[in-house]
Parts: C-alpha cells; sequence; structure tokens
C-alpha cells in the first residue's frame, strides 16, 4: 500500500524466513536479527520524529502477523506496544488527554499479558466490569481517566499475583517478547486448526509486522474501522463495512460493540439508526472510496482492508485478499472480467473448486411454515438448522456423533474455530458484519447470523431467550444467514437454483477444460441430476446397487442359494427384467452420452443375512429352508472379502450372472436406441471389475461380445458398445499392456487401487491416519486425495502401458477421487481423458479440470514466478494467468 502511494504507518517486516528459523533452532532467532531491529527501528524513529522506549517522546508500535494465507483471527496482535509508568506520562502531554493515554495503557497491558504472558483475558474482563458498574455504565468508553489509570494498577497486580513476575516496563523487552508470541502464535491449537481445514502448509510460518501506531481512540475525531472492497456475502460491488467512533480495531472485529456502518445504503439495509461514516466523516469517507478503486485496480481481486482515524487524518494498516462466500466469488470474479479488471482465465482461475459446493447446497422452501423469533445482522448466507449447543467442543462432539447443531454465542472468539466448522450455523447475539464469527463462518461456508440483539443467552443454564421464549441446548432452531432470521424448529428445504452466475463461469471454465467430466450413478435421480450440473456421461453405474431393494433383493438372495446353474438362471431371469428397466431409464437420461456399467463387484455375502433372526426371516418369505440358508451364509464367509470371491471372479465362477447382465445392457440399448426422439443411439461401456490378469477379460469379453451379437440379431438393430476394464489392483496396472490387447478402455477405480496399494482399509484407516497426518507421515488421507507418489506412480504405468499397445484408448477415473481438485489435477498431468465423480460434484470437477487444463499450458510459469521481484507488471495473458496460478506471488504479498 506505501508503494503505490496510500497513507500507511512506517514499520517494517520480520520476515518468514526468521519464523522457520525459529522452530528449527529450538525458538532461537538468527544472530543478526538483533542488529537489523535496531537499524530499522531507527528509520522508522527517523520517519516519524519519535524514539521507541524515549521517555519523553516515545515511539509507539503495533505488533502483527503477516502469514502469507489470510488467516483472520488464528494469530496474535499486540497494540500500543512500549508503553510503561513513565512512556504514558509523556503520551499525556502529547496527546493532551490522560483519558486517551490510559485507556491505550489499560489496552495494551490487557492485551500483552495475554498475548505474550498467556494470562487468561477472564480476569481483565472481571475487572473491568466490576469498574463500569462502579462507574454506572455499560461501555468502555463511558469510563473516565481515573477509572482507567486504576485499572492498569489492577491489570498489572493481578499480573503478578496469577503469574508471579512482573508485568514488563523495558520497551525493548516488550517489542522482543511480542514478537515471540506473534511467532508462537503459528502453532497454537486454533492457527493449526485453521490451517487444516484450509490446507496451509505448515511449513509457510508467519512474518511479523511491525508498524508505528496511529490511534482511533483519542476521541470524537477519532475511529477504526474494517472494510471489504465489495460485499463478501454476496459479491455486490458495494463498499462494505463497519467502524467506531473512539476505538481500536479489536472492539470491531472482537464485536464487543455494535459497529457503525460506513455508508449510508449499508446503514439503511440493516435498519441501523446509528450513524455512518459517510455521514460522521463524509471527506474521510470520500477518501476512502478513492483508496477503495486504487487497492483493486492494484491487486485486481477483492480486499479486507483495516484503517484508523486519527484527529481527522486516514492511515491504513492493512490490506488481504478478502474472504468470500462462494455466492460472492462467484459474483466477484465474473464482474471483474467484465469489468475488464481480470480476464476470463484469472476469473476461472482464481474460484476454488471446493467452494463450489456451498452453491449446492438446499435453500429454505419458500412454501413452507415458518416462525421467526427475531432478526440478527445477513452476516454469511445460506440457511442451516440443528439442534442449539453454546460451546465450541459441545458443537464437535455432537457432531462427530452424527448430530446436526447449531453453535450459539454471545460472541465468538479465534478459540471457537474447531466448533464452528463443526456446526451447521452459527448464531451470536453481539457482533457485527466484519465480526470474527462473521469472517470464519463466511470463510468456511457456515451460514452466519451475528449481532441478533433479540437474543439473550445464559450460558450456566445452556439455555437462550427471545422474549418471553426460552431454548434449552438440544432444542432445535434454524438460523437463515441471507436475511438474519431466526426461526423455531427445522424449516424443510428445497434444491438450490443455480443459473446466472454460476452458469456463465461453468461455460467458462468448458471454454478451457480439456478433460470430460461424468457422474458416478445408478439412479434415475442421480443420472438426471448429474446431467443438469453438466455431466457428460456416467463413468460408473455400480450395478449391485440396483439389487438391494424390495423384490430385487429377494431374487438376488434366491439366485445366490440356488443349488445349480439351472436355479441360477431363473432367478437371473428376474433380475434380466429390473436390470434392463434400470438401464432405459439411464441409458434415456443420458440421450447418446456414453454410460459405462460395471458389472457386478461385491462378494456375494453381501447380499446373504448374517444373524439369525434375519436368515429365519428370509427361510420364510423364500421358503428356502433355514438350514440351506445357514449353510450357505457359511460357504460365502471369507476372511477377507474385499480381496476374495468378487468382481471379474464371481462372472469367471457364474458366467451366466455376466451374461444376465451382458443382455439387460444391450437390450436397454437396442429399446432406447429403436426410440429415442432426439435419434442419439446409446453408448454403452460395458467394465469388467477386478481385473489381475489378461485370461479373466479374454474370458468374460467373449460372454460379452456373443451376447451383443445375440440381442441385435433379436432386436434388429445395431447398438454401440464398448468392452473395457476397472484397473484396482497393482497387477492390472502393471500388465495394463497385455489388459489393453483386449480392453478398449480403462478406467481406474482408484478407492480399491489405493486399499491394494497401501494394503489399508477405508473402513479402518480413519481410527490411526489422523495421527499420521499429525506427525507428517502423510499430508492427506489418501482415500481423499490421491497419493500421487504410490497409486500415481501405478496409474501413470498403467497409461504408459495401455497406450503402447493400443493408442489413443479413453482412459479415465471413477474413483471418490474423480471429484478431488489436487487428483483431479494429476489427471491432467498424466492425460487422462475424463473424470467420473458423485452428481454433486461435477461443477466441482468441471472448474477443477479447466483449471488444470490451464496449468498444464502454463508449466513454466510457476518457475519464472520464482525469479521475479514484481510478477504483477508483467503484461496480457501470462501476467494475469501467472498472478492466478501462484496467488500468494502477486505484487504486495511475498514477505522479502
Amino acid at each position: 500500500m506505501a508503494a503505490i502511494g496510500l497513507p500507511v504507518p512506517p514499520g517494517f517486516t520480520v520476515t518468514t524466513e526468521v519464523c522457520t528459523h525459529y522452530y528449527t533452532n529450538g525458538q532461537s532467532y538468527p544472530t543478526e536479527l538483533s542488529v537489523q531491529l535496531k537499524q530499522a527501528l531507527a528509520i522508522v524513529e527517523a520517519q516519524v520524529g519519535k524514539k521507541f522506549g524515549d521517555p519523553d517522546n516515545p515511539l509507539l508500535l503495533s505488533v502483527r502477523s503477516g502469514a502469507r494465507a489470510s488467516m483472520p483471527g488464528m494469530m496474535d496482535t499486540v497494540l500500543n506496544l512500549g508503553l510503561n509508568d513513565q512512556t504514558v506520562q509523556a503520551l499525556i502531554k502529547q496527546s493532551g488527554d490522560r483519558r486517551f493515554a490510559f485507556d491505550s495503557y489499560r489496552r495494551f497491558v490487557q492485551m500483552y499479558a495475554d498475548v505474550v504472558m498467556c494470562l487468561d483475558l477472564s480476569h481483565f474482563e472481571k475487572l473491568l466490569e466490576r469498574a463500569k458498574e462502579r462507574r454506572g455504565v455499560s461501555l468502555d468508553c463511558d469510563l473516565l481517566a481515573e477509572d482507567l489509570e486504576a485499572l492498569v494498577v489492577a491489570y498489572k497486580a493481578r499480573v503478578y499475583e496469577e503469574l508471579g513476575v512482573r508485568f514488563p516496563e523495558d520497551p525493548q523487552d516488550q517489542l522482543w517478547g511480542a514478537m515471540g508470541a506473534v511467532f508462537g502464535s503459528w502453532m497454537n491449537q486454533r492457527a493449526k486448526t485453521y490451517r487444516r481445514l484450509h490446507d496451509i502448509p505448515e511449513s509457510w510460518g508467519t512474518a511479523v509486522s511491525v508498524q508505528a501506531m496511529v490511534f482511533g481512540n483519542m476521541g470524537s475525531d477519532c475511529a477504526t474501522g474494517v472494510a471489504f472492497t465489495r460485499n463478501p456475502s454476496n459479491g455486490i460491488n458495494d463498499f462494505y463495512g463497519e467502524f467506531l467512533v473512539n476505538a481500536q480495531g479489536e472492539d470491531v472485529v472482537a464485536g464487543i460493540r455494535t459497529p457503525q456502518d460506513l455508508s449510508i445504503v449499508g446503514r439503511k439495509s440493516h435498519g441501523s439508526e446509528l450513524p455512518s461514516l459517510e455521514e460522521v466523516m463524509p471527506n474521510l469517507f470520500q477518501e476512502l472510496m478513492v483508496i477503495r478503486a486504487k487497492l483493486e485496480e492494484h491487486f485486481k481481486d477483492m480486499q479486507d482492508i483495516e484503517f484508523t482515524i486519527q484527529r481527522g487524518t486516514l492511515y491504513m494498516l492493512q490490506t488481504r485478499t478478502g474472504k468470500r462466500t462462494a455466492h460472492a466469488a462467484l459474483q466477484i470474479a465474473v464482474d471483474m472480467a467484465q469489468e475488464g479488471l481480470i480476464s476470463r482465465s484469472e476469473a476461472v482461475m482464481r474460484l476454488k473448486p471446493e467452494l463450489l459446493d456451498q452453491l449446492l447446497h438446499p435453500i429454505l422452501d419458500p412454501k413452507a411454515e415458518k416462525k421467526i423469533l427475531t432478526k440478527g445482522l445477513p452476516a454469511s448466507p445460506g440457511a442451516a438448522s440443528g439442534t442449539v449447543v453454546f460451546t465450541a467442543d459441545e458443537a464437535e462432539l455432537r457432531a462427530k456423533n452424527g448430530e446436526k447443531v447449531i453453535l450459539v454465542r454471545i460472541e465468538t472468539s479465534p478459540e471457537d474455530i474447531h466448533g464452528i466448522h463443526s456446526a451447521q450455523g452459527v448464531l451470536t447475539t453481539r457482533g457485527g458484519m466484519t465480526s470474527h464469527a462473521a469472517v470464519v463462518a463466511r470463510g468456511m461456508g457456515r451460514p452466519c447470523v451475528a449481532g441478533a440483539g433479540g437474543v439473550h443467552v445464559d450460558y450456566a443454564a445452556a439455555s437462550l431467550t427471545i422474549g418471553s421464549l426460552t431454548i434449552k441446548q438440544g432444542e432445535v432452531l434454524t438460523i437463515e444467514g441471507t436475511t438474519g432470521d431466526v426461526m423455531l424448529g427445522e424449516i424443510p428445504t428445497v434444491p438450490a437454483k443455480l443459473g446466472g452466475n454460476f452458469a456463465t463461469i461453468m461455460l467458462w471454465a468448458d471454454e478451457f477444460r480439456r478433460m470430460q467430466v461424468r457422474a458416478n450413478a445408478e439412479t434415475p435421480e442421480d443420472a438426471q441430476a448429474a446431467k443438469d450440473f453438466g455431466a457428460e456421461g456416467i463413468g460408473l453405474v455400480r450395478t449391485e446397487h440396483m439389487f438391494f431393494e424390495g423384490d430385487r433383493i429377494v431374487a438376488m438372495r434366491e439366485m445366490i442359494l440356488a443349488s445349480d446353474e439351472t436355479g441360477r438362471r431363473a432367478a437371473l431371469a428376474k433380475l434380466l427384467v429390473m436390470q434392463r428397466s434400470d438401464m432405459v431409464k439411464l441409458f434415456r437420461i443420458m440421450d447418446g452420452l456414453p454410460v459405462t456399467v460395471r458389472l457386478l463387484d461385491p462378494p456375494l455375502h453381501e447380499f446373504i443375512p448374517h444373524t439369525e433372526t434375519a436368515m429365519a426371516s428370509v427361510a420364510k418369505s423364500s421358503g428356502v429352508p433355514l438350514e440351506r440358508i445357514r449353510r450357505r451364509a457359511s460357504e460365502l464367509r471369507e476372511t477377507n472379502p474385499m480381496l476374495g470371491h468378487r468382481g471379474c471372479r464371481l462372472a469367471v465362477t457364474f458366467p451366466e450372472v455376466c451374461e444376465m447382465q451382458a443382455r439387460a445392457i444391450f437390450e436397454a440399448a437396442a429399446e432406447v436406441a429403436l426410440t429415442s426422439e432426439s435419434g442419439r443411439p446409446p453408448v454403452a461401456e460395458v467394465m469388467v471389475p477386478l481385473v489381475a490378469t489378461v485370461q479373466e477379460i479374454e474370458l468374460l469379453k467373449v460372454i460379452i461380445e456373443d451376447t451383443a451379437v445375440k440381442v441385435q440379431a433379436e432386436q434388429g438393430v445395431s447398438i454401440k458398445y464398448h468392452i473395457g476394464t476397472m484397473i484396482e489392483l497393482p497387477r492390472a496396472a502393471l500388465q495394463a499392456g497385455p489388459i489393453a490387447s483386449v480392453a478398449e478402455f480403462f478406467s481406474f477405480g482408484t478407492n480399491d487401487l489405493t486399499q491394494s496399494t497401501w494394503g489399508l482399509s477405508r473402513d479402518d484407516a480413519g481410527s490411526f491416519l489422523p495421527e499420521y497426518k499429525a506427525k507428517g507421515i502423510v499430508e492427506q488421507d489418501p482415500f481423499v486425495s490421491l497419493d500421487q507418489e504410490g497409486v500415481g506412480e501405478l496409474l501413470k504405468i498403467a497409461v504408459q502401458r495401455g497406450r503402447a499397445v493400443r493408442p489413443g484408448m479413453k482412459i479415465g477415473i471413477c474413483g471418490e477421487h474423480g471429484g478431488d481438485p489436487s487428483s483431479i489435477n494429476f489427471c491432467e498431468t498424466i492425460g487422462l481423458d475424463y473424470v467420473s465423480c458423485s452428481p454433486f460434484r461435477v461443477p466441482i470437477a468441471r472448474l477443477a479440470a479447466a483449471q488444470a487444463a490451464m496449468r498444464a499450458q502454463h508449466t513454466a510459469l510457476p518457475t519464472l514466478l520464482n525469479r521475479q521481484a514484481k510478477p504483477a507488471k508483467w503484461g496480457g495473458e501470462a501476467g494475469k494467468v501467472a498472478g492466478s496460478v501462484r496467488p500468494e506471488a502477486e505484487a504486495g504479498k511475498v514477505s522479502t
């Protein structure tokens, strides 16, 4: 900001390199830091005409964290540093305001003792409340100078009483203590939690920003505020923010006092009677508007800014890329591209694919009855229902047990982050649109209603009251973060309506995307949803899912319990009708798009009951003797069924099952081909699962092709089909060459491939994988994000060997990794043709595939960025894409 001519208090940065040194060298500093710190301080002293620690003309400092990824509220800040019993007297003389000086001193002691000396804030809050009670006031700013001076004495006494050490008077000791606290906060629990939730590497570390203090608490011509250059909730191009007269920054973000709106428009939209900054200080508001435009022009993105007004002069303290909701991210990206601030490619690149998940969540049914109890500020959009809880720990505990909860707090603090993440939504009684709860909830996609003054929380009784109504912990509330409504009970929801900016960004993404995106679906509902979301076919139909309900499971069990092939074929004839009907629906919905159908995969024991009661019920309904069911269940029991008689091994053992499924697929395709209104014939891709040898697929391909020939002759129609296999065993990946001589396509089943490569059960690994992540053995759960070093190597081998035998072979992926952006990026690098994922992840995959394609086209740029001091000066498309590939490397965001 200083470089582009904005009014910034002078200061300097202790870089992230020092943080790295601090943690790799037993929490010690580089030897040259002390000298450099003195030199930097001398420059600041010369600029402001004051000296740090001087009893007559003291320079006071703010000490803040500066991580390269924005982590609002997670790390520590110390303001007014350099005050002691001598310098406070000099501050009184300089300012002519004893009350202001002791207000600053009181804040400093409280903040330093909390952040640096680790003394719980509650000690000071109690002393402060008693002082206000004695004075008969409710706000901190109504205390008199003598009250604040007495509080400083009381605070210091409490420090000694609790910790057994004196509060430090030496400003140099204060500075080193504050720097150590900021570096130390990089490893505090809330910062660790935030990094885990947002995939921020621990190795990045934080910087420390040291600035000359400017004061927003010197009187009625002073103020402090937080603002966003655009609305972070909906992305509308409005100046959005809050301020407080005669306050310091923490007062705004902590939600201790109800802040005022920056603009008249904002004040009116929130129904506030408190005057806006535009009305109180119109000239300074206009100056802020000019700065707002400059920041967006420079950084090419919505900014989150902090400012202070000291005696009528505006100072900018901080800017960073602002946290925003998915709706806002879309709106801002599209608007900025259409305004010419950024290119379409950068608009696509800057959106996090996983953010789109927020857009797909259901919304409250507009027709449903709603009992609105009260309203607060619409701090983060979206609707959420859940049982009321009052602590972050309780929210986390209940959420782990599968319960949906609404976290209700008077105000949130950074320590509540795990509760906010666990909750469906957040309700606070204090705080504004820029409070901690609002900012963190928006970043996580959680609905939030803040500043609901009509709600009174009693933590001791674990209840809240709204008027005469009392709601206890465990009762259900619904909040609507778009309107600020708080409602009783659970309100029904309906699917979200997509269009507008969502459709625009998807269209732009498809312009850059190379890989196709398909969906995993076996029900008409899922298939239609996938198509509505832009799926280009079905990449996985799990046929076994069609056999678990009603008459289907009865027929399946009849087939399994049959004593010979004749009995099995009789049962399979019933299943044929059901399977064919299902496939007709899928082919019709896809209307000429490819449908990949996996043959029966799970072990047969999954279809047989295991308890005596359930077996007796099956015996009664099927007419099969109970003893026969017991015996068959015993025969099917396997020590490790996931590595046993399943997949293609079932079809090899019972070829009539393969024949039935192939007939159902081809008869369905023939029926749709003959009756299609669009004239687009179905494309059937028959996928053989769990192949380990070329002989397996050779054997089954004969059955499938013979069945196709028969059905085409019977129906008098030509069917478009392909026969391929699912690569889900290491041996199949290594034998991809021979297998490709028979298989016409590959689809990687990375769930099972990960299990068989790692020797891990995805059902059981959750008990110890978190410990592996905590100890740095793995960065991600390999079932969530593809293990590129191990499983990924097998994918590379299979692609290379398969296409060496069958050039241009179509290859895709259909495990859960098909919807994971990092995994999709890897799929692009190894040249896969498509990814397939669950229907509701199709938009995420489309965006991720577009970004992966653009990264692949600009693979040289990250290296170049590391060599450029100011990449933002690059011209044309290269500069725009460079900034999006490595956002942390944009000008002004890299520590130097």
